[in-house]
C-alpha cells in the first residue's frame, strides 16, 4: 500500500492514495490553513470508522441480515500536551433494518473490533483506549 502526500501552501496539502484517489487535508486560520479540508488528525478517525463500519457491515450482510443504513458515530479525546495523540475512542453504531436480529449486530461489531479493524487494532496496541456501543431501529 502506498500513498503521497503533497503541500499545496500554508497548512493545505492533498493526499493521493495508492489506487488514486485524492483528499484534501487543511488546517485553521491560526496554523495557517484556510479550513478548506479535512485535519490530519480528523483523517485518523474517519479512517477508523470506514474500516469498523465496512467489517460490520459485510459481516451483517453474509448474514443476510435486511440492513437499511450503518452509522458509525465516533467521539475521540486527545492528550492535552504536544504530541496531542488520541488517549480514548468511542464508536457508536446505529443499525436501520427490518427484523434485525441484536446478537448478531452485537457479534458483527465484536468481530470487528477484537478480530478484522486493522486501524482500531493498531490504534489499541499504541495505547488508545477504544470502546463500541450500538442501537438497532427498526424501519418499515
Amino acid at each position: 500500500m502506498k500513498a503521497t502526500v503533497k503541500w499545496v501552501d500554508g497548512a493545505m496539502f492533498i493526499g493521493e492514495s495508492g489506487s488514486g484517489h485524492t483528499v484534501v487535508m487543511d488546517g485553521p486560520a491560526d496554523h495557517g490553513g484556510r479550513n478548506m479540508g479535512v485535519r490530519p488528525m480528523e483523517m485518523l478517525l474517519l479512517g477508523l470508522g470506514g474500516c469498523t463500519n465496512f467489517d460490520v457491515m459485510s459481516i451483517l450482510r453474509k448474514q443476510r441480515l435486511d440492513v437499511r443504513d450503518c452509522i458509525a458515530e465516533i467521539e475521540a479525546e486527545r492528550a492535552d500536551a504536544v504530541p496531542a495523540v488520541f488517549t480514548k475512542i468511542h464508536v457508536h453504531f446505529k443499525v436501520s433494518g427490518r427484523g434485525l436480529k441484536p446478537s448478531a449486530v452485537e457479534r458483527a461489531v465484536s468481530l470487528s473490533a477484537e478480530k478484522y479493524c486493522s486501524a482500531s487494532i493498531m490504534l489499541e496496541q499504541a495505547g488508545v483506549e477504544i470502546t463500541h456501543s450500538h442501537e438497532l431501529i427498526e424501519v418499515d
